[in-house]
């Protein structure tokens, strides 16, 4: 945690130098821009007070081309960004997006939180309020900022892939459209609650899980399960992809880029990415059909092979931005 910290503070001291447009809120008690550092071409980050979490909070934005546009909320996996497993980074979506005629924002940190309201402060991942931050503070905010039109989607990975769901299912018709890229989609149950266990413990160093819902038996973690609470997606269109878990070239060999570059050590993709993609396929299965159960429409991309790496959702990405943008109108 304290060398993610120390990059997340390089990376905006970089950011600084390159161009800083200042936006003063002056409201603790109302969400805001506090201010805006240009980092590219149309590119931008944009620090937006939280009243929930009672900070601001830095978000990544590629502005359209044109005004009046939809807006794609990219949500990163576990490490919350900005370090080495954000988007940015990891994959070619700044590139790739910024070719299209769509907002799009990303929420820096966050890491290991299931960017969901937490019942108390935890003493390693802090105050997280993000639920409401999401789809409350954030949305009038950004998109006021950016000329939006008021069409948004929601896609995230891993860890935001269950985000994104909850997202949905918490505030129904916000979102016109959602995109879960190997997110599991069972919580409460106990094979679900003990893989965000180790999300939020094991991986994320955090104080306890019970911070977050609660204890295994609190109402929170059934609320919070996306497989129960399917019906609640009706009206939003719904993406979900993952794979096997069974390895493939061009990713989960040495001719895969974020392994020449030493970003995860092969052997490491393979033991442990490996059998996370199959038991989060089998639970977005479980979604799938129960989703067909309720005659409620999903797109699937169910994936013959793929572990849990980054290669696989750069192509999500790409495969599902049919989908996305015709969810938004982009």
């Amino acid at each position: 945690m304290a060398a993610a910290r120390g990059v997340f503070a390089g990376v905006l001291a970089a950011v600084s130098l390159v161009g800083v447009g200042n936006a003063a809120h002056a409201d603790p008690a109302t969400a805001g821009v506090v201010s805006v550092r240009d980092v590219g071409d149309r590119q931008q980050v944009v620090e937006v007070f939280s009243p929930a979490m009672n900070r601001p909070i830095p978000v990544q934005v590629i502005r359209a081309a044109g005004g009046s546009r939809p807006t794609l909320y990219l949500l990163n996996g576990s490490g919350g960004g900005p370090n080495e497993s954000g988007w940015d980074v990891q994959t070619d979506a700044v590139d790739f997006l910024r070719g299209k005629d769509v907002n799009v924002v990303t929420p820096y940190g966050g890491s290991n939180s299931y960017y969901t309201d937490w019942v108390r402060e935890d003493a390693v991942l802090g105050f997280n309020k993000w639920q409401t931050f999401l789809n409350e503070e954030l949305p009038p905010v950004i998109e006021s900022f950016l000329g939006a039109n008021g069409n948004r989607t929601l896609a995230g990975v891993s860890m935001s892939g269950t985000s994104v769901l909850n997202l949905a299912i918490a505030k129904p018709g916000f979102w016109n459209g959602v995109a879960s890229y190997s997110g599991c989609a069972q919580t409460s149950d106990p094979i679900g609650h003990e893989y965000v266990r180790l999300t939020v413990e094991n991986w994320g160093g955090g104080q306890s899980v019970e911070n977050m819902w609660g204890p295994a038996d609190s109402p929170l973690w059934r609320a919070n399960d996306p497989l129960v609470n399917a019906d609640r997606l009706r009206g939003t269109a719904i993406y979900l992809s993952s794979g096997s878990g069974i390895p493939a070239a061009p990713h989960d060999t040495p001719l895969d880029r974020r392994v020449q570059e030493g970003r995860i050590p092969l052997p490491v993709q393979l033991a442990f990415g490996g059998p996370i993609e199959a038991a989060i396929h089998h639970c977005t299965v479980n979604l799938t059909n129960r989703l067909n159960e309720l005659n409620i429409p999903v797109t699937f991309d169910d994936r013959p092979v793929g572990t849990h790496s980054w290669g696989y959702w750069e192509d999500d990405l790409r495969s599902s931005w049919p989908f996305l943008a015709q969810t938004i109108g982009a």
